[in-house]
């Protein structure tokens, strides 16, 4: 791990011209077969998050999942074993206020009823870590490496609570998602930033996004939004490419040579024009 650390770093610290230049240089390589095509995708993804920002990536505050200081080790529990999680923000009166970081082993030590009897949620709270939403994804990796944290809170410009972003996070935008038992069984495609403003997994079935937003685009020809926008498109888009398809436009936040990975989708007034081009 400390490798690949080294690795990354090296390659967030080249100009952009160098890094056009080494990417146009590996992409001949893997032509030729020197380097495997996962490899190349492996470099495109660090490219791509020394341009990303925390916001493009985070879990958004209305899909996290938190634990009120004020309730019981019991309740604690049960939210531990529903979510499958292994960090939680913990709280006090409201989303805004957060007051530490529960990890879920730490409730391992009180499993029988004996040793709940001593139980202080102070003991075992960890200090939160908090970022700004407008972060660097190269940085925040950085600093997560440097201090051994594992998860951020993400404050917006007002210092409200925006969301959540993780170490695992930001490792998924270089090697591609990383599933364990609890993403296939609960995987969340769709996640809501605002009222006019979501994002979404290229894989996202289009059925799913119907019944998500009530529209009615065919599955025949394809069967994921990936597919669909490279069918409107005609090409394989670059990050920060959109394109407008009905009210919807949909901007491009990180794709490597062969896939779409994530996008934005912004509601727009009702129209019926479809049309692209680079942001």
């Amino acid at each position: 791990m400390r490798r690949l650390y080294a690795a990354i770093a090296s390659l967030f610290g080249k100009k952009k011209s160098e890094r056009s230049r080494l990417l146009e240089s590996l992409r001949e390589s893997q032509h030729k077969g020197l380097i495997d095509m996962d490899a190349l995708i492996m470099i495109e993804g660090v490219f791509q998050v020394s341009e990303m920002r925390v916001r493009d990536i985070m879990v958004p505050r209305s899909h996290l999942v938190v634990i009120q200081q004020d309730q019981s080790i019991e309740k604690m529990l049960s939210i531990v074993a529903a979510s499958g999680h292994s960090r939680f923000p913990v709280i006090d009166e409201s989303l805004d206020e957060i007051v530490g970081i529960l990890l879920a082993k730490d409730l391992a030590h009180y499993s029988n009823e004996s040793s709940r009897q001593s139980f202080e949620l102070k003991d075992i709270l960890r200090p939160a870590v908090f970022v700004p939403e407008s972060k660097r994804l190269n940085v925040l990796l950085k600093d997560f490496r440097t201090s051994r944290n594992h998860m951020a809170i993400v404050i917006d410009e007002y210092s409200g609570v925006a969301g959540l972003v993780t170490i695992e996070d930001v490792l998924e935008q270089i090697v591609g998602e990383i599933d364990d038992e609890h993403d296939a069984a609960d995987a969340i495609n769709i996640h809501r930033h605002g009222f006019h403003r979501y994002t979404l997994k290229g894989i996202t079935p289009i059925s799913e996004f119907n019944a998500f937003f009530g529209t009615d685009f065919s599955n025949e020809q394809f069967d994921t939004v990936a597919g669909l926008i490279l069918n409107e498109l005609g090409h394989m888009p670059e990050r920060g490419e959109e394109i407008t398809i009905d009210n919807f436009l949909f901007k491009i936040v990180s794709s490597s040579s062969r896939r779409i990975n994530n996008m934005q989708v912004t509601l727009l007034p009702e129209t019926r024009s479809v049309s692209s081009g680079t942001a």
